[in-house]
């Protein structure tokens, strides 16, 4: 599967900075019969971007335990139910649930005390690229180079 995403001697055709731009140029060559499986968009100069979505209190994490060990326990409990005959079902599912809701909270608990306050919110992550440069094999970088002068809005002297 690597293989797919490497090239042999990969050179520049162009640095962008905007993923839809990368996305045109190459775009812009498949268009003019450019063979576009020789390339490839890498994302560049990566960072990480934390959004706070909101503050840790002891309430929102027992009860985000508990939401996920209704589910978790909804979800044992059917597997149960599978092998009970029927006037067991409810309680199945009902002992699954309180069962998955008792160990969730139990584990966001720990997990929150364990932190002693010095990570009192949460948040969701995410790795983003701040350039996107396109490369091709060495063989096709002059036919991509003079397809690429002549794509509209193109500024002439970039990379």
């Amino acid at each position: 599967m690597a293989e797919i995403f490497s090239l042999e001697y990969p050179q520049s055709l162009g640095v962008f900075d905007k993923y839809a731009d990368a996305q045109k140029a190459v775009d812009y060559l498949s268009d003019n019969e450019f063979a576009v499986e020789n390339v490839l968009i890498v994302g560049t100069e990566l960072k990480q971007v934390e959004r706070v979505t909101g503050r840790l209190t002891w309430g929102r994490v027992l009860l985000a335990g508990a939401g996920s060990g209704v589910w978790f326990g909804l979800f044992i409990g059917l597997l149960l139910s599978l092998f009970s005959d029927g006037s067991s079902f409810g309680a199945a599912i009902l002992g699954g649930i309180v069962l998955g809701v008792v160990f969730f909270v139990i584990s966001a608990a720990a997990g929150y005390a364990a932190t002693r306050g010095q990570r009192d919110f949460s948040s969701v992550q995410k790795v983003v690229a701040t350039k996107y440069e396109v490369l091709v094999e060495h063989k096709f970088l002059a036919q991509g180079q003079e397809l690429l002068a002549k794509l509209p809005g193109r500024d002439p002297f970039a990379v």
